[in-house]
């Protein structure tokens, strides 16, 4: 069944041989079995979302992750099947209107792309701000925002296993390629580092990098340490795949390979660690997940956690609270809890600012300090990952206190900050200065200071409204 050194005996694990890797689209998913005794309009709602939102689900997320007795309201179902309130109502009726029809694909494209426009495809400024330059290029598959850390998008790494209906990376897979990062070469990697002795973490990221083959994950990774960086501490690889795949890191040959090159990057002295993405209790349960969580630890590389808290799956204090209970009992570190960022499908996953502080409180109280490394809520805005501390009384008024986390200016990190106490708020650009203030610190060094207030949308919509447009 599993071979090499990493096939490790795991009692009370019975896992079965990789199954044949099935694949499900918008063009073939209603031959899906599990599928039959739905309702049409749902299956019409999977195939109007899906001409927008990316699509794409396998064979093992269907039989081992869904309960299809709770269809449509399994959690696992609706982060990976488009839902019809997943678009907004006017979105959804141009597109299902243009299906009834019967319209031509090239009719109907320009329609999408005018939806998918409106939906912010790449929000925090990755376009515009995040992209280095060196030597009078872009590098295109390189995003630089925190002065630590390198963003790296190898092209051979640009879909997943199945894809997360909330993805804020959605058009990584959908559209031209003048809406996608990627990068062939590793040489303008390599030097970019070498010219940037301040960065001390590279993160392979997508995309899920676990979709390449061993062979192509190593011609990316093994230059890296060719190079013999000193100031480079930590590789990280960004994945979903001990959710949506597990046998990656188990079945055969290839998986062996895998490990030996985790191996191999923990032996030259760098931290490796697997950015896992875990969204439900239920993802921690398949024993083929289990055992490769095993496997991948026994090569000496840690796994860190991290999920949006999403509306609809997983937005109550037990699931988080169970999740990092478990993650931690399997040997993980739980890392972040996020806020959903403002792009594709927000308005259906978004949970406001202070109603998820409130879950991530209940669920930190429940678990035990090794569960507490993780960090939340936290929103990775245009100017950094800013982090809701929770609410305070100043003056006889409740105000929102926050900090970065992570700040396009390092020196802004764990300075906190005071926003208008909103309840209805979801997201960094709808908050209000306190105290009657014009912007919040860190404004003056995005916005030139000839930009007047009005520019900011301050007089319609007070807060950070077009700041990633303004800065």
């Amino acid at each position: 069944m599993y071979s090499g050194s990493y096939a490790l005996s795991a009692p009370g694990l019975d896992v079965p041989d990789a199954p044949k890797f099935q694949i499900y689209q918008r063009r073939n998913f209603r031959r899906i079995p599990q599928l039959e005794g739905l309702s049409e309009e749902l299956k019409f709602a999977v195939d109007v979302v899906s001409q927008v939102l990316p699509f794409r689900v396998n064979q093992f997320v269907i039989d081992e992750l869904i309960d299809w007795r709770k269809v449509p309201d399994d959690p696992m179902f609706r982060l990976t099947f488009p839902q019809r309130e997943m678009l907004r109502p006017n979105h959804f009726e141009v597109v299902a209107d243009a299906l009834r029809r019967g319209v031509a694909p090239n009719e109907l494209q320009p329609l999408v792309e005018e939806i998918r426009m409106e939906l912010n495809p790449h929000p925090a400024g990755q376009m515009e701000h995040n992209v280095p330059w060196m030597d009078g290029r872009r590098l295109e598959g390189i995003q630089h925002k925190y002065r630590e850390t390198v963003l790296f998008f190898p092209r051979h790494g640009q879909t997943c296993h199945a894809y997360c209906t909330f993805c804020f990376r959605w058009p990584q897979f959908v559209g031209g390629d003048e809406n996608k990062f990627g990068m062939h070469e590793t040489d303008s990697l390599v030097e970019y580092l070498r010219r940037n002795p301040q960065v001390t973490d590279v993160l392979f990221t997508g995309g899920d990098p676990m979709v390449m083959r061993t062979r192509q994950l190593a011609e990316y990774i093994e230059p890296l340490l060719a190079a013999d960086l000193p100031h480079v501490k930590t590789i990280r690889i960004g994945t979903k795949a001990l959710t949506y795949w597990p046998f990656r890191f188990l079945d055969g040959q290839e998986a062996d390979d895998l490990l030996r090159l985790f191996e191999k990057v923990v032996r030259q002295g760098k931290n490796l660690a697997l950015m896992a993405h875990f969204n439900h209790p239920v993802e921690l349960t398949p024993p083929s997940t289990r055992l490769a969580i095993r496997r991948i630890l026994a090569t000496g590389a840690h796994i860190r956690t991290q999920s949006p808290l999403l509306a609809h799956i997983n937005d109550n204090p037990e699931n988080w609270a169970r999740m990092w209970t478990e993650q931690v009992s399997l040997g993980m570190i739980p890392y972040y809890l996020f806020l959903v960022r403002d792009t594709g499908a927000q308005h259906y996953f978004g949970v406001p600012i202070i109603r998820g502080w409130n879950i991530f409180r209940k669920a930190y109280c429940q678990v035990s300090g090794l569960c507490r490394t993780v960090r939340g809520p936290s929103m990775s805005a245009h100017p950094g990952k800013v982090h809701m501390l929770g609410v305070s009384e100043v003056n006889g008024k409740n105000v929102m206190v926050l900090q970065f986390l992570q700040g396009r200016q390092p020196d802004w990190v764990r300075r906190p900050f005071f926003a208008e106490y909103d309840e209805r708020a979801i997201w960094l650009d709808e908050l209000k200065p306190a105290f009657g203030e014009p912007r919040f610190f860190f404004e003056e060094a995005l916005i030139p200071r000839s930009t007047p207030l009005v520019s900011l949308g301050r007089v319609a919509k007070p807060g950070l409204a077009n700041l990633s447009h303004s800065a």
